[in-house]
């Protein structure tokens, strides 16, 4: 049999099993339909019918909402899970929502995963994506308190805590800190505030790496001293050696360097190598440090500790205030501070992007050996 009179008996078959439907149903009453010149057994299929239509929109339209909620349709996953735990009642707590609004704020843990800490201008935006309708960002430094909803730095600087607030439910993130910079105009006469810092050179390029002036400065209180940047260091870890009464302190920190850092730590563990006594002797240097305080020798007027991306480190695991035996051959001298040159040449080939300056100095009757280890962006040995 032709196709074609294959789906005619089909059709005819499905009306007549509505037909027979339609009779089952019990006559209605007179109705607008009769005036217009319909049979009772003609509206009783027109309401089956019409029924049926409404029926097959609704489960589209249902279907259309289910596909929406799960496809990419412009929505970042970040926003996806945060929206669905808004908007699902059967969805996690709050507490689901951390990892996803800390993947809004601060994309990466850098390349080490170790970082604790997002250094951000005043008012910058965190992020391309933002929080969906109803969870707000709220930082706090001290007695101030900011919140958004557009996920941008607070105006004003310090050291902020964050929480994401959803309804009245509040999480903390109590492993990450956004730090805001005071900008650099507001250093009159060479300090901000009490604090003296001094004046730096004028911008050039040297060997193709910019050296501008900072645009800003961390301020650090007494109370945010202790302030992890990541696992294993903090923001005193940087202080320059003088004014050491005199608060708040005003430092400049490059994140990479901190990224480097963890990630040279994790090499020497790889070697077995215990590293929760790393320790930085020197970090930042202000321009008036770095030029007239302590034993200026060695120290170029041009230092990476001015720009907050140089720290000389050593491995002080027995508390003892020196280098350890790292190489285990019995003696601290400076092929110890080679092993940790060694694990800077392991990260630097593996990430092209932390590329530096690593220098080895030997012990003094003031310091033992360490290791100095800078991001200059290109490769430097001495």
């Amino acid at each position: 049999m032709p196709d074609g009179s294959k789906s005619s008996s089909t059709f005819e078959h499905l009306w007549s099993t509505v037909e027979h439907w339609a009779e089952s149903f019990p006559e209605p009453a007179e109705s607008r339909w009769h005036r217009k010149g319909m049979s009772k057994k003609g509206e009783r299929r027109f309401n089956i019918l019409s029924s049926l239509v409404i029926g097959l929109i609704a489960l589209g339209w249902t279907w259309s909402i289910a596909t929406a909620r799960t496809d990419a349709s412009g929505l970042s996953q970040t926003t996806g899970i945060i929206s669905r735990a808004l908007t699902d009642s059967r969805s996690p707590s709050v507490a689901y929502l951390t990892d996803a609004a800390l993947g809004l704020v601060n994309p990466a843990r850098g390349a080490s995963g170790r970082l604790r800490a997002r250094v951000a201008d005043p008012g910058a935006p965190l992020s391309a994506d933002t929080l969906p309708e109803g969870a707000v960002a709220t930082f706090q430094s001290g007695h101030f308190a900011e919140s958004t909803a557009v996920l941008a730095a607070p105006r004003r600087s310090g050291v902020w805590s964050l929480a994401i607030a959803v309804g009245s439910a509040i999480k903390p993130i109590t492993d990450f800190s956004l730090i805001t910079l005071k900008p650099a105009a507001e250093k009159r006469g060479g300090r901000i505030g009490l604090y003296y810092i001094g004046n730096w050179p004028r911008a050039r390029t040297a060997r193709g790496v910019r050296y501008e002036p900072p645009r800003g400065f961390i301020e650090v209180t007494r109370e945010q001293q202790n302030t992890l940047l990541s696992d294993h260091f903090r923001l005193k870890d940087f202080f320059p050696h003088d004014q050491a009464n005199v608060w708040p302190k005003y430092i400049v920190v490059e994140m990479k360097l901190v990224d480097k850092l963890e990630l040279i730590l994790t090499e020497l563990r790889k070697q077995g190598i215990a590293t929760r006594g790393v320790r930085v002797m020197s970090g930042f240097r202000t321009p008036q440090y770095n030029s007239g305080v302590g034993d200026t020798r060695g120290r170029a007027s041009l230092s990476r500790h001015m720009y907050g991306d140089a720290a000389d480190i050593f491995i002080d695991n027995d508390g003892n205030g020196a280098m350890d035996d790292l190489n285990r051959d019995g003696r601290v001298n400076t092929n110890d501070a080679r092993v940790i040159l060694g694990a800077a040449n392991r990260v630097e080939a593996a990430h092209p992007s932390l590329i530096g300056g690593v220098g080895v100095y030997p012990g003094t009757s003031a310091h033992g050996p360490f290791t100095h280890i800078d991001t200059r962006g290109y490769p430097a040995r001495w």
